[in-house]
């Protein structure tokens, strides 16, 4: 009898500590478990004057590039700078071999030389017809006179017609040689001209005063016409090509201020400008490019920058977290409460500041008691808890 008593009251515990054990394991699949609610920390749009920044990387690069190629084909003679070397604007960078050229231009300027003395010689055939001429007319105008009162024979006045005849047209013979000299002249010295020109063209020269920053070719090359051989640049006109996404830029206009940080000088932020807003966006990364310059840049190329650009205040604007504001399939929008379970709206969104705000321009209304951060990612009709503080964040 006493032991079914022991056993009964063993047994009575054994169920006790069953129950006890069952109850606890059902709290923590409920409260801690899977099935548990998602713990999340929740707030409501808020309205204020939001002081505007955007935010982006860019690269360092010369305002201004100059690409020095040939406009002839040759063989680079003489490579007189490398990469790095400062050059003053007109300094010759780079000689092509001339060939032939030097002997065609001496050609060139001695038929130049030429065709000088057959003016000079054109000029005196031109002076000697003209006295001819005049003194033939005066001869014939004499004889035509003695002819009227009967002492010359028309014979011999016919000839001195035909000599005063001759000699105009000896004249006009002198006067268009002396034209076509005078063309010859114009044409050989543009020939020559053009002849210097072309040698010129082998001497390849800075346009700016400037460092070499590409050196394409070696010397010994043969280049064809438009192939570049070095690059230029002002090293003092340097600014920051900067990727902001399109949804940033909207408020960005020329002039505004902005910061940079060089990754080589990351405790120094330099003022600058912004200068130029391209009118084309990357449409791949959805970016836009905003360059921005500022004095004292001293910087290798390409080297990265931050850039922060100063926007104007939005007064009065919606704002939510924007940890609270996410993209799904496409769409931008936030997940609410309701009734304890979450539900995704699609909102339309404006700018972000760097303090972590986003202007909400449409989609929440003041009772949307919208999630900011939770333990885990939110599907829809998921069951939520909102808390103080949720772990990690």
């Amino acid at each position: 009898m006493f032991l079914i008593k022991l056993m009964s009251k063993l047994g009575l515990k054994i169920i006790l500590l069953a129950a006890l054990l069952i109850a606890i394991l059902a709290w923590a699949i409920f409260t801690q478990g899977p099935l548990a609610p998602l713990k999340v920390t929740s707030e409501r749009i808020q309205a204020g004057n939001l002081e505007t920044e955007v935010f982006g990387v860019g690269l360092v690069e010369a305002r201004r590039s100059y690409n020095i190629s040939s406009v002839m084909t040759g063989r680079i003679k003489n490579m007189l700078v490398d990469q790095g070397d400062l050059v003053k604007a007109g300094q010759v960078l780079v000689e092509l071999d001339p060939i032939d050229l030097d002997e065609k231009l001496a050609s060139s300027r001695l038929m130049a030389e030429r065709s000088s003395y057959a003016i000079k010689m054109a000029e005196a055939q031109l002076v000697q017809a003209q006295s001819q001429g005049k003194t033939l007319a005066a001869v014939y105008q004499r004889y035509s006179e003695l002819h009227a009162k009967g002492f010359v024979s028309q014979e011999m006045l016919d000839a001195k017609l035909n000599e005063k005849t001759s000699a105009l047209a000896a004249l006009e013979v002198a006067t268009a040689t002396m034209a076509a000299a005078r063309r010859d002249y114009a044409k050989a010295q543009l020939d020559a001209t053009g002849m210097g020109n072309l040698r010129d063209q082998t001497r390849l020269t800075s346009p700016v005063d400037g460092i070499v920053t590409v050196k394409w070719l070696e010397q010994g090359v043969t280049v064809v016409p438009g192939q570049i051989v070095l690059q230029v640049i002002a090293p003092g006109d340097l600014w920051v090509k900067t990727r902001i996404e399109q949804q940033q830029s909207g408020l960005i206009r020329t002039g505004q201020k902005a910061d940079i940080v060089l990754r080589s000088h990351p405790q120094t932020s330099l003022h600058g400008t912004v200068e130029r807003i391209n009118l084309i966006s990357d449409t791949v990364t959805e970016e836009r490019i905003v360059n921005v310059s500022a004095a004292g840049i001293n910087a290798s190329l390409g080297e990265y920058a931050e850039v922060t650009i100063k926007l104007p205040a939005l007064e009065n604007a919606q704002f939510l977290s924007t940890a609270a504001v996410k993209r799904i399939n496409q769409q931008d929008g936030i997940w609410v409460l309701q009734d304890g379970r979450a539900k995704f709206k699609p909102v339309q969104i404006g700018i972000s500041t760097l303090d972590g705000r986003t202007q909400i321009l449409g989609g929440v209304s003041e009772s949307d008691e919208v999630v900011v951060y939770s333990q885990q990612a939110i599907k829809a009709d998921a069951k939520l808890k909102v808390v103080s503080e949720v772990a990690g964040n």
